[in-house]
């Protein structure tokens, strides 16, 4: 297996992007006091994030899709990001290349 240095320059910049967003949101955040209203607009962005990775999915598939992205929608309502994250790879199942992702029993 080889690694195009395109591919992984690319991996690199969006992982350099990642922790220099990261890094950012936490320097920004000292500098201001975090009001009850803006913590609660924090909070939902998560949930919000994922519905809008999640969200074409349900609108471009089939039944099964659309099932597991209300499931996951719902999670994320009700609970924190990580269960609702943990829910995500279940909507491979009606995918042709289930076998491929999910562990064997």
């Amino acid at each position: 297996m080889t690694l195009d240095p395109n591919t992984l320059l690319t991996i690199l910049a969006m992982m350099a992007a990642t922790v220099a967003t990261r890094l950012g949101g936490l320097l920004l955040v000292t500098h201001f006091t975090l009001t009850p209203r803006l913590k609660k607009a924090l909070g939902v962005v998560p949930p919000a994030v994922l519905m809008a990775v999640v969200t074409p999915t349900a609108l471009a598939s089939g039944p099964a899709e659309t099932t597991a992205c209300a499931i996951t929608a719902i999670a994320a309502l009700r609970f924190s990001l990580l269960p609702a994250a943990a829910l995500r790879p279940w909507r491979c199942c009606a995918e042709s290349d289930c076998k491929k992702i999910l562990p064997k029993s």
